[in-house]
Parts: structure tokens; C-alpha cells; sequence
């Protein structure tokens, strides 16, 4: 009975080493997404009210945790019944993410100034600090969707060859760090001004090196906000070219015998199928105000 016992044991315990091993291997390799969902996230969670900033960003995070409940279980019976299936929503999914960065990079450079755009009914809820900061989770967690899909489907195809149970301990590893890792770090740069802040309170005299850390701490807070807003937009274009050239077969053909770098393809793809998608989005939204009408 003992000697059963600690053998179950023993193979619990070789399970978990295997598990360990594979999320190493699966984290590695979605590394790059990990760190395009942390620009992309720290840009959707700033611009809030300093009292507003950790609850919006606790409730971006228990989205994210909800669009993993969801995706994991979607992901694996795909795989199972139906794993075609899974390029097609990565390249939906891709086709968002392109569309939110093109867009942005149109309303950068032709529309600063203009305060009926295609984003009207965005810039009305702006005058509702409730609705927009709604508006502004609910941007997030879409985005967060996409983003965690592609890491599930990544750190899936890492492990294919390992045992069912090994796919979905390692999998959902990967998911639960991806969140917690991204989200804290999150957290940290929302949250660098009241660390300055403090630091300034706990200096014994004005121009200390406690006091000259928190105001550096302070100073740098809008600076990384605008990194950010550039660097996540980037990776939103990034994170969807990338889905192109790697999912749709034409497409990849097409640029691998390119000299250009595998970045520029990326970004090019990504931009040219965002564009694609504001200029169809649009003729779309006119196309509906006229039957309104």
C-alpha cells in the first residue's frame, strides 16, 4: 500500500519536472508575443485618474484570466476535431490587431485635431469618466484576447509531441504567467509616480538621493506612457503581420525569398492588411448610415 502510494507520488513528481521543462521551452518561444502584450497592455492601462488606475487594471487582468478560461478549452478541442480552424482565428484575430494599430496611425498623423471622426462615438463617451474608462477595459480585453490566443496556440505547438496531460498542464503554466507577468509588470510602470512620490516623502531633506530617485521616478512617468502608446502600437502591427506571413500560405511564399529583414515583412503585412481593413470598416459604417438614413 505505501510502496503504491509513494510511486504515484513518484510519478507526480516526474509529471511536474516534464511540465517544468516544457513551459521553460513554451515560455521561451512565446517570448516575443509576451513582450508585445506588455507594451500593447501598459499603453490600455495608463490615462486614468491615479485612484482609478489599479482597479482598472485589476479588472483588465480578471479579463484577461476570463479570456483564457475561454481559450483554452476552444483551442484544445480545435486542435483535436478540427485544428484548420485554428489558423483561420489567428488570422481573424490577426486582422483586428492590424486594424486597431492602423487605426491609431491615421488618427496620429490626419486626424489630431478633428473631433468627428470615425471615432465619434469613442470621443463622446470621453465626457463620461465611467463610460470611457468602460470602454477603455473593454478596448483592453479584446485586445488581451487576441494577444492570448496566439500565446496559447504558441505554446501548444511547443509541446504537440508530449502527452495530453502535459499539454494542458504546460499550457495553462505558460497562461498563468503570461497574465500574472505581464499584468505586474503593468502594474509597476502605472503605479512609478506614487512610488516617486513616496520617496520624496521619506527623504530627511529636499535634493537627497531618495528625494532626486522620486523625482526622477516622477519625470519619467509621461516619457514611458509615450514610449509605450509608439512601441504598443508598433506591436499590434507587428503581432498581426507576423500572424499573416506565418498562417496564410501566399503570403508566406511571397516574402521568404525577400532580402529584406523578417521585421520589415512583418510590419509591412501588418500595415498593409490594417489599411485594408480601415478602408473596408469604413465603406462599411457608410454603407450602414445610409440604410439608417
Amino acid at each position: 500500500m505505501a510502496s503504491g502510494f509513494f510511486a504515484i507520488l513518484d510519478d507526480i513528481a516526474a509529471l511536474m519536472d516534464d511540465v517544468a521543462v516544457a513551459s521553460k521551452l513554451a515560455t521561451k518561444k512565446t517570448a516575443g508575443i509576451l513582450g508585445d502584450d506588455l507594451a500593447v497592455n501598459a499603453e490600455k492601462a495608463t490615462g486614468f485618474l491615479s485612484s482609478r488606475e489599479l482597479p482598472v487594471l485589476w479588472a483588465i487582468t480578471k479579463g484577461s484570466f476570463l479570456n483564457k478560461l475561454i481559450i483554452l478549452p476552444i483551442i484544445f478541442g480545435l486542435n483535436w476535431l478540427f485544428p484548420a480552424a485554428i489558423k483561420i482565428i489567428l488570422v481573424i484575430g490577426g486582422l483586428y490587431l492590424a486594424y486597431e494599430g492602423a487605426e491609431k496611425i491615421i488618427e496620429f498623423f490626419f486626424h489630431k485635431n478633428d473631433h468627428k471622426t470615425e471615432h465619434e462615438e469613442a470621443l463622446d463617451v470621453m465626457d463620461d469618466p465611467i463610460a470611457a474608462e468602460k470602454a477603455k477595459v473593454k478596448s483592453a480585453i479584446t485586445t488581451d484576447f487576441i494577444l492570448s490566443l496566439e500565446i496559447v496556440i504558441i505554446a501548444l505547438g511547443s509541446v504537440l509531441d508530449q502527452p495530453l496531460l502535459n499539454q494542458i498542464l504546460t499550457v495553462t503554466v505558460v497562461s498563468i504567467i503570461a497574465t500574472v507577468g505581464v499584468y505586474g509588470i503593468v502594474a509597476l510602470i502605472v503605479r512609478m509616480d506614487d512610488a516617486g512620490y513616496k520617496l520624496q516623502k521619506k527623504s530627511k531633506k529636499e535634493g537627497g538621493i531618495l528625494f532626486n530617485i522620486g523625482q526622477l521616478l516622477i519625470n519619467m512617468l509621461p516619457w514611458v506612457i509615450k514610449i509605450l502608446g509608439v512601441v504598443g502600437t508598433i506591436a499590434l502591427i507587428l503581432v498581426a503581420g507576423g500572424i499573416f506571413l506565418h498562417n496564410v500560405e501566399n503570403l508566406h511564399h511571397l516574402v521568404e525569398d525577400l532580402p529584406t529583414p523578417a521585421i520589415v515583412n512583418e510590419f509591412g503585412a501588418g500595415i498593409i492588411g490594417g489599411l485594408l481593413m480601415v478602408i473596408l470598416i469604413s465603406i462599411g459604417k457608410k454603407i450602414i448610415s445610409l440604410f439608417k438614413k
